[in-house]
């Protein structure tokens, strides 16, 4: 099982610039708003996208979906981690909770 990232450990990684964040919904739900500077990739693109979005197989990586009950980014780390990134974390809780806390998100 993916090692878990809290909220606050995130938003300081964002902050430090030292993660890169995935959105594992994608499309329509990416357009709408996604966290600061985070990537669409979902578990179907993970093979064909994820060397060319992810060429260091030990940076921090964080994954989040919308909420606990989404399973996309279990499915996009368990993928990563299959490929051999080394420090894929998920951010559980999902970006309504990042909203909810009122921190700021991106759209397009």
């Amino acid at each position: 099982m993916t090692a878990l990232i809290s909220r606050d450990e995130l938003k300081r990684h964002i902050d430090d610039g030292t993660v890169t964040v995935l959105d594992a919904l994608g499309g329509a739900y990416y357009e709408q708003q996604h966290l600061p500077g985070a990537l669409p990739l979902t578990a179907d693109g993970v093979g064909a996208q994820a060397a060319g979005l992810l060429p260091d197989r030990d940076a921090l990586i964080a994954v989040y979906c919308s909420n606990p009950a989404c399973g996309n980014s279990q499915a996009v780390a368990t993928a990563l981690e299959g490929l051999g990134y080394t420090r894929v974390r998920k951010y559980r809780e999902g970006i309504e909770d990042w909203v909810g806390a009122g921190l700021p998100v991106e759209k397009g």
